[in-house]
């Protein structure tokens, strides 16, 4: 499949919602789901757990901290 032919979508950080999955969070630091999963064992990225499978969310606050995109108030 060309360049030409993939749907390329652009997502404004203003229409994510409050919590992010691994995969939202891997795709906006361009990492890996693993090594976002590393960084909340090391307490760089603390993950909030869910449901009773204990899927993992992350505030979008501290994703954005992480980009540099705020600097305050997390």
């Amino acid at each position: 499949m060309s360049l030409k032919n993939k749907l390329v979508t652009k997502v404004s950080l203003s229409d994510l919602p409050d919590l992010l999955t691994i995969r939202e969070v891997a795709g906006l630091l361009r990492v890996s789901s693993l090594t976002i999963k590393r960084w909340g064992k090391k307490g760089k990225l603390p993950a909030i757990r869910i449901n009773s499978r204990g899927d993992r969310r992350y505030k979008k606050a501290v994703v954005l901290k992480l980009l540099g995109e705020i600097t305050e108030g997390v």
